[in-house]
């Protein structure tokens, strides 16, 4: 099946009808008025996307698909201003082949330690092409360390792993040429200038000079950078030397980004157009992106699917909603309770309580319980008023990424502490060192 891009306005008003039969799967489309030329079909094992264009707009609808097929196997029929997609159903030895194609990243049981200490442990994962994969957890659960061993920064211990098809352990240097990275720390010369940044880390990668100053303007115009590109990096704002150091993994075209904590320190408005970016780069060009990050909203606004690392394992993997269905579909309740008097003595009897599951103070009045069974809420009150305890209000709440992790782990992300403990070194600075000015 083929893309057909077609740039009108559009409108997802598609009435979809599914029928199956046990060899095919068979989508009814009514687009009336549409021209068989202008109707383009894609998709995957699970996905079928429907584009088709009018005199008045485009029509656009993607569908999941109630079983997996065989994409490469479709037929269609265009009647009445009807459209019928018959899909065949994937047998076992097809799906094989559908998986492999459709993998961008594939880590089997990885594994890294340094000495006795095991900071990833056994950790297997896929990520699909064109996938936002997130990684969430504290600091010093292991991210970035699986980060590093799949950009070939770092050697499994154990296990092993594949990217853009190609073994992190083998074919190091094939994987590097598909691949971006943005780490945590910014890597730019505050002295050089964003175009002379740019094209420092682009003759690195061998890029043709005339096609190098084609792409960094192009990158530039990305992030809305064109009128700063000649000025020196160590006037921006930090948020603005992270759009060049995003910008900067960019140069060499990557199938897949990884990205490692890219908003970590932003003001609020940088974080926001750098996520903006993310979701750019992502839909536009069909890259994979996979991205670290202890920010639970960041990893829900974004990410198709999330795993949840924790002590170097995942312990949970999903779709964002999926994992928040591992509350609502339990007998879990999260209550919110304003305490104006809240004191120890109340936070103890509510942790005493057999339904109480985890206790966190949001703030000075603010408590979150995840509790257990039909009387919690009930029984929360009780405890709260038997220690003279004022309640302003109580609330039912939904949950959210980190009431997942909560509620996996029984802690708080934001109440882990780093294990990236800084070594001293005689110099960090690259080139000629430059004694410190006495004032």
């Amino acid at each position: 099946m083929s893309d057909i891009s077609v740039d009108i306005p559009t409108k997802n008003d598609i009435s979809i009808n599914i029928a199956e039969t046990n060899d095919e799967i068979h989508v009814f489309a009514e687009m009336p008025g549409v021209n068989r030329t202008d109707i383009g079909l894609a998709g995957t094992e699970s996905r079928l996307d429907i584009t088709a264009a009018n005199e008045s707009g485009k029509y656009s609808t993607s569908i999941t698909l109630p079983a997996r097929v065989d994409p490469h196997r479709a037929t269609a029929d265009y009647r009445d201003g009807v459209l019928e997609v018959r899909l065949k159903r994937a047998v076992a030895k097809d799906l094989n082949h559908i998986a492999i194609h459709h993998i961008a990243i594939q880590a089997t049981n990885l594994v890294k330690r340094f000495g006795d200490f095991v900071a990833v442990d056994h950790i297997s994962f896929d990520v699909k092409k064109g996938e936002i994969f997130g990684f969430l957890g504290p600091n010093g659960a292991g991210k970035t360390t699986t980060i590093r061993m799949l950009c070939t920064l770092s050697a499994p211990t154990e296990g092993s792993g594949t990217v853009a098809g190609f073994d992190i352990a083998k074919e190091a240097h094939k994987v590097r040429e598909h691949i971006g990275l943005v780490s945590e720390k910014m890597i730019m010369y505050d002295r050089l200038t964003a175009r002379e940044n740019l094209r420092l880390f682009g003759e690195l990668y061998n890029i043709p000079r005339e096609v190098l100053g084609e792409r960094i303007e192009a990158v530039l115009r990305l992030v809305h950078m064109e009128k700063w590109a000649d000025h020196q990096i160590g006037t921006f704002s930090t948020g603005m030397k992270q759009r060049i150091n995003v910008i900067r993994a960019l140069l060499n075209e990557p199938e897949i980004l990884f990205l490692d904590e890219p908003t970590l320190g932003l003001d609020p408005q940088s974080t926001s157009d750098i996520r903006d970016f993310i979701r750019r780069i992502n839909t536009e060009r069909g890259t994979t992106i996979i991205l670290t990050t202890h920010a639970m909203v960041e990893a829900d606004a974004l990410c198709d699917r999330i795993g949840i690392v924790d002590h170097g394992k995942i312990v949970a993997l999903d779709t964002p909603a999926n994992l928040k269905k591992m509350i609502t579909g339990s007998d879990t309740t999260i209550v919110e309770l304003d305490i104006p008097n809240i004191t120890t003595d109340i936070i103890s009897r509510i942790q005493s309580l057999p339904c109480a599951k985890s206790v966190a103070v949001e703030d000075e009045t603010q408590v979150k319980i995840h509790a257990s069974g039909d009387e919690a809420c009930g029984d929360i009150i009780d405890a709260v008023r038997a220690a003279a305890g004022k309640i302003r209000s109580v609330h039912n709440v939904e949950p959210t990424l980190e009431d997942v992790f909560l509620y996996l782990t029984g802690r708080e992300v934001r109440d882990q502490a780093a294990d990236k403990v800084k070594t001293p070194m005689r110099s960090s600075r690259h080139g000629p060192s430059v004694r410190p000015r006495i004032r």
